[in-house]
């Protein structure tokens, strides 16, 4: 799913949550048994993971999951880390798609699902989607719960009140790409004297980064964000955004962005399909005041997670049932209508409960229909071991400059020396 800030403190509460195996927190029920039904299950916040597992054990009476939320997707992943170096595992994890690479690379620390039936199942979902998840033996580690196609969500209430169209055909016009976004939050702002889009970090660096054939690595897996021209052009419109004036300087996932969600602080936001939901919980009262345009550049993923089951799981064949049962096609299409959690599961983008899905929260918009479109053109970019942790220090960089701590001179650079301190390369 999505890209979380780390704070020292978040994650030093996650490690020490993983030293006590992972006791309370989140949990849904008791222990696991043993009794090869019950399972641990490790999942990060913010998606409502709860609200699945509920809907699991209502419909399979006597089993029982234990849900801890370990915190943001990268705590998780580095919660997973240290228990696979010797702590207690869980049955299952959720695991992000940026950090699932270089769990990929030591595929003996996961069963492998092949067994299980994930031969059986694969064909089920996008090929791109699950070669992310195949080791290079042909070890399958994980199966794809949802991806991210993109999006723009916007307030018509305040397009209107600068001029601007609300109409959702009209307002994607107004920026095929993303120097016509920022050309349209200055008329905004200008207009209304108020910030257009929440932050340059997440809103436009990270959107567009997402939507090349080529990110971090190049499709042999060596490390080329220092001399990608997509992720240069990415920086740079994020440093653009801010020059323009036209952010809030919210960062995405903080307390102030959620709470600024409701109080029209900011008229547009980056929307991949799991986003609708944050929107909803943040903002409430908002509810007819949105709509959803298509991204500038017309395609992309942002997001996506993936469900394991680590070698010294108690209960594999309860995960593994859970993972069945919830990831189906039809499972993954009734989360979409449920939860906005877009399916990777092509034989229902045609499904009329899919295509003439209109939600009343985003006025009525074709969701259904929107994101799938965002899938169709994109071309699938490697992700590599480091990319959680290459796309963190981008952001970070850029957010710098946006509250006013950094030179937009040397952002890029100060990027650059710090990816290679985190990374080694």
């Amino acid at each position: 799913m999505k890209l979380r800030i780390v704070t020292p403190a978040t994650l030093a509460v996650a490690l020490a949550l993983t030293a006590s195996a992972c006791g309370g927190g989140g949990g849904t029920s008791a222990q696991p048994s043993g009794d090869g039904k019950s399972f641990e299950f490790w999942s990060f916040t913010g998606i409502n993971q709860k609200a699945s597992v509920e809907d699991y054990q209502k419909q399979n009476p006597g089993v029982q999951v234990k849900l801890t939320e370990v915190g943001s997707s990268v705590e998780t992943a580095q919660a997973l880390t240290t228990a696979l170096a010797g702590g207690k595992v869980p049955d299952l994890v959720l695991i992000q798609g940026d950090d699932l690479p270089k769990f990929v690379q030591q595929p003996q620390n996961f069963h492998d699902l092949r067994p299980m039936g994930a031969d059986k199942i694969k064909g089920d979902y996008l090929d791109w989607v699950m070669s992310q998840s195949t080791a290079a033996a042909g070890e399958i580690i994980g199966i794809p719960t949802d991806v991210g196609g993109m999006a723009v969500a916007y307030r018509t209430d305040l397009f209107k009140e600068a001029g601007l169209p609300t109409d959702r055909e009209e307002v994607g016009k107004l920026w095929p790409t993303w120097d016509a976004f920022i050309e349209t939050g200055k008329k905004y702002t200008a207009k209304t004297g108020k910030a257009f889009v929440d932050n340059a970090g997440t809103s436009v660096f990270y959107q567009a980064v997402n939507q090349g054939p080529q990110k971090y690595y190049d499709p042999s897996g060596n490390v080329v964000y220092s001399t990608s021209p997509q992720v240069k052009t990415a920086f740079d419109l994020g440093l653009k955004a801010i020059q323009a004036g036209i952010t809030a300087k919210q960062s995405s996932f903080t307390d102030g962005w959620s709470a600024s969600m409701g109080k029209d602080r900011f008229a547009v936001i980056a929307a991949p399909s799991w986003m609708l939901g944050a929107i909803r919980s943040n903002a409430p009262d908002t509810k007819g005041k949105w709509d959803i345009a298509t991204i500038p550049g017309g395609a992309g993923n942002w997001g996506g997670s993936y469900l394991a089951i680590p070698k010294g799981a108690a209960n594999p064949k309860a995960a593994w049932d859970y993972i069945t049962k919830t990831q189906s096609p039809q499972a993954q299409l009734d989360h979409f209508a449920d939860s906005g959690s877009l399916p990777t599961t092509p034989s229902v983008y045609k499904d009329p409960k899919l295509t003439g899905l209109k939600d009343p929260f985003f006025s009525d918009a074709p969701t259904g229909t929107i994101y799938t479109n965002s899938l169709l053109g994109l071309k699938p970019f490697r992700i590599g071991p480091d990319s959680s942790a290459i796309g963190q220090e981008f952001i970070n960089a850029i957010t710098n400059v946006e509250q006013g701590k950094g030179d937009p001179a040397q952002a890029w650079t100060t990027a650059l020396a710090n990816i290679k301190t985190a990374i080694g390369k």
